[in-house]
């Protein structure tokens, strides 16, 4: 017995588990995996799921009617086969600082380490900052958040510093997570988003190579990508293009990736807490979404999940890309 939908789906934030079909549930670690027919294959997702009350306030409610959920990949409908809450389950998070932003960035410091050493017991961290020609690695993954929040430093804050790419820095963080146990996964980026390896004139979000290599690979290792504007070299002069382009390319890589980006007007926030306490509710409100995908073929597959309920927004990969395994 399959669904097309799942219907009036109570999404109580005290529940980890809020639907499940025993006849069909599949283990996450089977993503991507045909079945025994051969032509269906079990996908599994990040998605996560509000109101606009809820991000009006900035508060998770304590019961929402999420409507019907309807998942279409390549525009035909895929039949769901749970949606489980896993907010509560660990998390494992790679921190990456771009090491050239400006030096008020250090003020952060303080909330990100709250941040870091309040995630669900289990969590892994790492902690990196992106930098010219490589990524610092400051603390592998480890399950001792207090260890990962001490490994912070503050930014070099010099165009010494400056990466041609920030998303050359997320790719190989990203290949990171290779070792790490499958389960939730994401990436916290702190950047001015700018991509400038092919010169200022092509540093929109459309002409980012490594930003598109980036989105791939996120997607295909179910990594979130979650990002926060910061000045930094290129931006800090308050070049409308460049703060555009910057801030438009972390749109794409959080929007693209099912995660969420944050930035308050052309220069670094001047406080971090409004994008921590947003950042809490996305992941308060984290579900891994099963499905069975009836698309066999190699290649990128888009994915569209929505909701019959109208106040219902869905955040969501928008894709991903499928490599038949031998």
């Amino acid at each position: 017995m399959t669904f097309k939908t799942l219907s009036q789906i109570a999404l109580v934030t005290a529940v980890l588990v809020i639907l499940f079909a025993p006849a069909l549930a599949q283990d996450p670690e089977n993503t991507g995996k045909p079945t025994q027919e051969g032509d269906v294959r079990v996908m599994t997702i990040p998605i996560s799921i509000f109101t606009q009350k809820e991000l009006e306030k900035k508060k998770a409610e304590e019961f929402v009617e999420a409507g019907e959920i309807i998942v279409r990949e390549d525009g035909d409908l895929q039949d769901i086969l749970s949606i489980r809450s896993v907010s509560n389950q660990p998390l494992a998070l790679a921190v990456l600082i771009q090491d050239d932003l400006t030096l008020n960035i250090n003020n952060q410091l303080k909330d990100l380490a709250r941040f870091i050493t309040g995630l669900p017991e289990g969590s892994r961290v790492m902690v990196g900052y992106v930098k010219s020609g490589s990524i610092q690695i400051r603390q592998k993954f480890t399950t001792d958040l207090a260890d990962a929040a001490d490994s912070l430093r503050i930014v070099v804050g010099s165009p010494s510093a400056a990466p041609r790419s920030p998303y050359d820095g997320v790719i190989e963080a990203l290949k990171r997570f290779e070792g790490v146990p499958s389960g939730r996964r994401a990436i916290l980026l702190i950047s001015d988003g700018l991509d400038v390896s092919n010169g200022l004139s092509s540093s929109t979000p459309s002409s980012s190579l490594s930003l598109d290599q980036a989105i791939l690979r996120a997607q295909r290792t179910s990594v979130a990508v979650y990002s926060f504007y910061g000045s930094a070299t290129y931006t800090s002069g308050g070049n409308n293009t460049l703060v555009s382009n910057g801030q438009g390319s972390l749109l794409r890589l959080s929007k693209e990736t099912g995660g969420k980006a944050f930035f308050q007007g052309s220069l670094t926030a001047v406080s971090f807490q409004p994008f921590f306490r947003d950042l809490n509710l996305a992941l308060t409100r984290q579900f891994a979404l099963s499905y069975l995908s009836t698309h066999m073929k190699k290649g990128y597959h888009k994915v569209e999940v929505t909701s019959t309920n109208p106040v219902v927004k869905i955040e969501h990969p928008k894709g991903y890309y499928f490599r038949k395994r031998r």
